[in-house]
């Protein structure tokens, strides 16, 4: 049986964007966090987020991403603006309005 241990973000520093989602989600970020290696969430409920230092630049869309949803859409886009993410596209089909914005490392993900 396969289970989910980590969802990895590559980057550039692993702990500044650990520090970015964890502001983002109000996780905190896990200890013996560095500029190669950071968790948020090990040993507790939920997915555990992991970010490794990689030393390309990314270059096209993510085939994978995070979909978030909030109470307030717009109050948390602006939240997200200002720790460090910037929005991409906003779109509206079958009944789903979803803003795409990238996180301070150029990673997608949504909020609906």
């Amino acid at each position: 049986m396969l289970t989910i241990e980590h969802i990895t973000f590559d980057c550039a520093d692993a702990a500044a964007l650990a520090g970015f989602w964890s502001q983002a989600l109000g996780r905190p970020v896990d200890e013996g966090a560095c500029e190669y290696h950071a968790t948020i969430g090990e040993g507790g409920p939920g997915p555990v987020l992991m970010f490794l230092q990689v030393g390309e630049d990314k270059t096209a869309k993510n085939r994978c991403h995070l979909d978030l949803t909030a109470d307030d859409r717009d109050t948390e886009v602006t939240r997200l603006v200002e720790l460090g993410a910037v929005v991409r596209s906003e779109h509206q089909e079958h009944g789903i309005h979803w803003i795409v914005l990238r996180d301070p490392s150029g990673n997608e993900f949504c909020v609906a």
